[in-house]
């Protein structure tokens, strides 16, 4: 990381172990939060195999002065409730990788890849990468 630094590392590292009291309460609220009051209350009330939404922003270009932009993302939710997450290709924007994700309930990462393969057949949008040194111009409508 010759251009940006740890800060969020040295921040965490701070905040105490994995076994502090407050941590532990926390993660239990979370992943309460998360699990059955989140995405298995969606999935179950709307008869769904899984979730489905952009991954985030397209990606984004190197920025020497602010660093990468803390944008969210659609993987937060499957990271917090530890539930299989899977990416795949959607789509690009001025060249620029889109990403579609799919999250799916506790042991069902068969049933997920079986999901997000059939996605990727369907749409072939996934090519090789091409290191461009900026990104493509918008194109007029």
């Amino acid at each position: 990381m010759p251009l940006f630094a740890q800060e969020l590392f040295e921040q965490a590292r701070k905040k105490g172990g994995l076994s502090d009291p407050k941590y532990k309460k926390a993660l239990a609220k979370c992943g309460t939060q998360m699990r059955e009051k989140g995405i298995d209350a969606v999935l179950r009330k709307h008869k769904l195999d899984a979730l489905f939404a952009p991954t985030g922003t397209p990606a984004w270009l190197i920025d020497h002065v602010n660093g990468d932009p803390n944008v969210g993302s659609f993987t937060t939710p499957a990271a917090v409730a530890g539930y299989p997450h899977v990416t795949v290709p959607a789509g690009f924007a001025s060249g620029l990788p889109v990403g579609a994700s799919f999250i799916g309930p506790r042991f069902s990462e068969v049933k997920l890849l079986d999901i997000a393969w059939a996605y990727e057949n369907a749409t072939r949008v996934r090519r090789a990468p091409r290191f461009l040194p900026h990104a493509e111009e918008k194109q007029p409508s």
